[in-house]
């Protein structure tokens, strides 16, 4: 397969030159051999990042699914496509192989026919990580609806939300799911979303735990009743490149999450060929990614991406620590897992533990461990390098965001050196650029500033669901005619680079991206509280955590403090999720502002950090002294 496997270094700087200098003509070659299309394309790319405006393979037509399942059933019929491990280890696994995956995703794409979804329709998706959520993602592909899949531990208001904005006329959940030793009652959550989602007519439900729920009459239906009456043929929609296949949410500094649109052709080619040279996955493989399918990283490189490559890809319900902390590496012994890729949170976490969960498995089948979510601390790194891939697999340290779609900064194993805490080398055809304030591009080595893309690659997001112009202003403005990541990074004397945090308002914990705007609207919600801020310090597992600045309505407020914090957790848990609860809280009278009333987020950082050497000029705050008593009330 002539450029789709990288396997040398000067080969990835032959190959990079050429996506670079001729991108049309790389990427169409990689297009050309590797995909089933149903009719060819007119124009490789056109684009104008002032509108902003992306198109590749403007007017072919295909269905993604044919290239991730039909087209591999004369070779790879009998082959396990998706490998399910439960959350509880007594239970069996699952291979499901390609011809059965055929059949379960198109008896599903005629339950959703049946039940009235057609191509452009939205369907929310809010499932744990069951093969029926890779299979509902896979039959809306099928006929041409957009999946919008909700991570099943985001709150009810959450959902509701992410329904409302994308007009879902359909949301397909479980009774239940499986977390560790625990169940959560999902179906009651979608219950109370729905009260505030009066365009959503039907409802599925898969079993899972077989818990007692409350169906309503002309909604709710049971899943496996349909998928039994219905046939396993179903033509694919056929799908112009550039038609919506999927809406994900990611958090926004400020107000509602944002709705990132991913089209179907360029997402296809390029998932497809990061995954086959960021995994250096070979024939016969077994690749295992620890996230869930709510995540962008799930969505690229546990469906799409493996699947268009004809992988057999493992689905885990449960989470490391069950039923101890072995887990991954028992999966791993069991499932002879070649290709790993899990968060930083999950490493530090099972670093503190003792080596015993580790050593007790033959983790000797692995060739390649990824790292996803976050770039990971020196500590972890090594602890992931000599204990999980003795030093022997190499470690991917991967950089790319859900607006991406796919791996933008990464070394290819076997064939870019490593060096801790740097994502080291763009990715094919990616052109990062590093800016200054002003705007001004830093050439040459040794630079830190702003990290930009500066030329499309096929799997950019096209727009905001329903906002355009939110679009346009969140990633186009900051820097003309480039896309703006957000992020800051360093770009060191051999060229690599190093992703040095968020620059807005975004906090990422544990691999998930936090606004702070959401949380602080939820907190002051609280009729005890006047004006929150929330700033993150570090944390050593979860990376970073979240610290709460609370002012009280009340001066002097007599309520017991810590029924307060507790109370304040519980109304962000309702909001947003239990993943954005604050580590700290305290309760301080005043917060450090500007003459024009912006909270000096930096200073309240340091605090929190515990470093107050270096506060910088404080004297042209509107109220300087309130940071001295901030100092002397830390907790």
């Amino acid at each position: 397969m002539s450029n789709y496997h990288i396997k040398h270094l000067e080969e990835y700087f032959k190959v990079y030159r050429k996506s670079v200098r001729e991108p049309e003509i790389f990427w169409e070659e990689i297009a050309e051999e590797h995909f089933l299309w149903r009719k060819r394309w007119n124009k490789v790319l056109s684009w104008d990042f002032q509108k902003p405006e992306i198109k590749w393979f403007e007017g072919a037509k295909l269905n993604i699914t044919e290239n991730c399942i039909d087209r591999h059933l004369v070779t790879k019929g009998e082959k396990t496509a998706i490998l399910f491990e439960p959350n509880n280890p007594d239970e069996e696994a699952q291979h499901i192989s390609y011809n059965e995956l055929y059949k379960k995703v198109n008896r599903f794409a005629n339950v959703l026919k049946d039940e009235g979804i057609k191509k452009g329709d939205r369907v929310c998706i809010y499932l744990p990580m069951i093969p029926e959520l890779a299979v509902s993602v896979l039959a809306c592909a099928r006929i041409g609806a957009i999946h919008s899949v909700v991570f099943a531990g985001f709150s009810s208001t959450a959902l509701s939300t992410r329904i409302n904005d994308s007009d879902c006329k359909m949301v397909i959940t479980s009774d239940g799911s499986f977390r560790g030793a625990k169940t959560i009652d999902l179906k009651s959550i979608v219950d109370e979303a729905l009260e505030d989602c009066p365009d959503v007519n039907s409802v599925l439900v898969a079993k899972r735990i077989h818990s007692e729920v409350t169906m309503k009459a002309g909604r709710d239906k049971w899943l496996q009743t349909l998928l039994d009456n219905a046939s396993s043929e179903c033509a694919p929609e056929l799908m112009d490149a550039e038609d919506p296949l999927f809406i994900l949410y990611t958090s926004g500094s400020t107000g509602k999450p944002k709705g990132m649109v991913h089209t179907t052709a360029g997402y296809m080619v390029y998932t497809a060929y990061t995954f086959k040279n960021m995994f250096q996955y070979k024939e016969n493989d077994v690749y295992w990614c620890t996230a869930d399918i709510g995540w962008i990283t799930g969505h690229s490189y546990i469906v799409y991406g493996p699947l268009a490559n004809g992988a057999t890809t493992v689905m885990f319900e449960g989470v490391p620590s069950y039923p101890d902390f072995g887990r991954f590496w028992e999966i791993i012994q069991k499932h002879k897992v070649n290709q790993f890729y899990t968060a930083p949170t999950a490493i530090r976490a099972l670093a503190k533990e003792k080596l015993d969960f580790v050593e007790k498995y033959d983790l000797s089948s692995l060739k390649v461990i990824g790292s996803v979510g976050e770039p990971i601390n020196e500590e972890a790194w090594h602890w992931y390098n000599d204990n999980i891939g003795k030093r022997k697999s190499p470690v991917i340290d991967t950089w790319w965001q859900t607006e991406t779609g796919g791996i933008m900064i990464s070394p290819i194993p076997y064939v870019t050196p490593t060096i801790p805490t740097y994502a080291t080398l763009p990715f094919i055809g990616v052109q990062p650029a590093i800016m200054d304030e002003a705007g001004n591009e830093l050439k040459g080595n040794q630079v830190e500033g702003r990290l930009c893309i500066k030329f499309p690659w096929p799997s950019i997001a096209r727009t905001i669901w329903g906002n355009h112009q939110r679009y346009k202003e969140t990633y186009f403005t900051t820097y003309k005619d480039n896309y703006f990541t957000g992020d800051g990074a360093l770009r060191d004397a051999t060229g690599y680079y190093r992703i040095t945090g968020r620059v807005d308002d975004v906090i990422i914990v544990s691999g998930h991206n936090l606004g702070t705007a959401p949380i602080e609207d939820a907190i002051n919600e609280h009729p005890a509280v006047a004006e929150s801020a929330i700033v993150g310090f570090p944390h050593d597992i979860k990376g970073n955590a979240l610290y709460g600045y609370v002012i009280l309505k009340e001066t002097g407020n007599t309520r017991d403090h810590d029924n307060l914090r507790k109370e304040i957790n519980q109304l962000i848990t309702e909001h947003i999720g239990p993943i954005a609860k604050l580590n700290k809280i305290q309760f301080t009278e005043g917060l450090p502002k500007t003459r024009s009333g912006k909270i000096m987020r930096r200073i309240l950082r340091k605090i929190a950090c515990g470093d107050t050497s270096n506060l910088g000029d404080t004297s042209t705050l509107l109220n300087p002294e309130v940071v001295e008593r901030i100092i002397e009330e830390k907790i």
